[in-house]
């Protein structure tokens, strides 16, 4: 069964829930004779891949989807073999291969007028045309998440920015642009996308619930733009659980769902570690034998990053959120000692291969700060 988030995708620029001059940007930015490389942020959940997406079928027409290659930049982030299956994706016939995938071209892009109108789900436009031909762009390159993908993959792309640039475009998506080199930036049209408002949440919703059919509580939707925080995408998908599990009638089982779903570890971290207990163990008979388990804050990390496959950007993010937020009852001075050691192990991240450690130094740290205001055990 297909998610919602699926069955209804924007199919037009107008469907987009963003400011309408971004959408008008978006459309004639891909409608353009030449159109630019670009570079489209925003936080997560407002609408990035939709807006590619509708780019690259107004660009490279009905056949889009053969002709559009992605990559997701966060799979590449710290493994083994990263670079080599970086060159693969943009060599596809081998390294030593002067061939590139930028460098190809498609009959699609010379011939768009063999397909007929309603073939795809064609947004909103007209096909450019240029001196009487249709553009000559035949293929697409999409980096997602293109802040992560470092320094040493970076400078490959820009030099094939320029030597391919007659027949290939690309297009990034960042949640943070100032990851991505100068040299990058500055050959994109950059579109910044803002959280989405609260209304077109609740406006999206009430459509989607209309489309589907399905009843829901009154405040339902205005409550889960609230939970939402401009993020479209997660409102989309907490209704669409609570319909198929028939609590959308019931205005209550909202939180219910929000705690079952979110993950309450970074917050227990945080707790443990200011009482001093980072490293624990305990043993436990497995298979009629005695091990001993990881427990402590250090325990949490470890199923945080093993069981639930996070990233450690992802619980530096989740840390910053608690920390942030009003549920830890913090004394000022401690809350500022904190955040300056979650920037600092932040910071030693982007440089380090080995993210378990600096986390746990940070962990460390939280120790210390709350053995000097006397919140430790130990």
């Amino acid at each position: 069964m297909a998610s919602w988030l699926s069955t209804h995708a924007p199919t037009r620029f107008d469907a987009l829930a963003m400011p309408d001059t971004l959408r008008e940007q978006l459309a004639k930015a891909s409608l353009s004779g030449n159109p630019p490389h670009l570079l489209i942020t925003g936080p997560a959940g407002v609408g990035k891949t939709a807006a590619w997406r509708l780019i690259a079928r107004q660009v490279l027409g009905p056949g889009w989807q053969s002709t559009s290659h992605v990559l997701q930049a966060r799979d590449l982030v710290k493994k083994a073999g990263a670079m080599q299956k970086f060159e693969e994706f943009l060599r596809p016939e081998g390294l030593g291969s002067t061939d590139t995938l930028a460098g190809r071209t498609s009959l699609d892009a010379f011939d768009r007028g063999m397909w007929g109108e309603e073939i795809g789900d064609a947004p909103c436009g007209r096909e450019a045309v240029i001196s009487g031909q249709r553009a000559p762009v035949s293929r697409l390159i999409i980096i997602e998440d293109a802040d992560y993908l470092g320094s040493k993959r970076q400078p490959y792309l820009r030099r094939m920015m320029e030597s391919e640039s007659l027949t290939t475009r690309f297009i990034f998506t960042s949640r943070a642009p100032s990851r991505i080199i100068d040299a990058l930036r500055s050959r994109m049209m950059h579109f910044r996308i803002p959280p989405v408002d609260e209304n077109q949440i609740v406006s999206t919703i009430c459509k989607v619930a209309s489309l589907e059919g399905v009843e829901y509580a009154p405040g339902l939707p205005e409550d889960l733009a609230h939970i939402a925080s401009g993020n479209l995408r997660r409102a989309l998908f907490m209704f669409e659980m609570l319909s198929r599990r028939n609590l959308a009638t019931e205005r209550g089982r909202l939180f219910d769902v929000v705690a079952a779903s979110t993950l309450q570890h970074a917050r227990q971290m945080i707790e443990l570690s200011l009482r001093g207990r980072v490293i624990e163990w305990r043993w436990e008979k497995r298979r009629g034998r005695n091990e001993k388990i990881l427990e402590g804050a250090m325990g949490l990390l470890d199923e945080m990053m093993g069981s639930h496959a996070l990233d450690a950007d992802d619980i530096i993010h989740q840390i910053h959120t608690e920390l942030v937020g009003n549920r830890l009852m913090l004394a000022p001075p401690l809350r500022d000692e904190m955040l300056q050691s979650l920037s600092a192990c932040d910071v030693a991240l982007r440089g380090s291969k080995h993210p378990r450690i600096q986390i746990e130094h940070f962990l460390h740290e939280i120790a210390s700060s709350g053995r000097r205001h006397g919140l430790s055990l130990n």
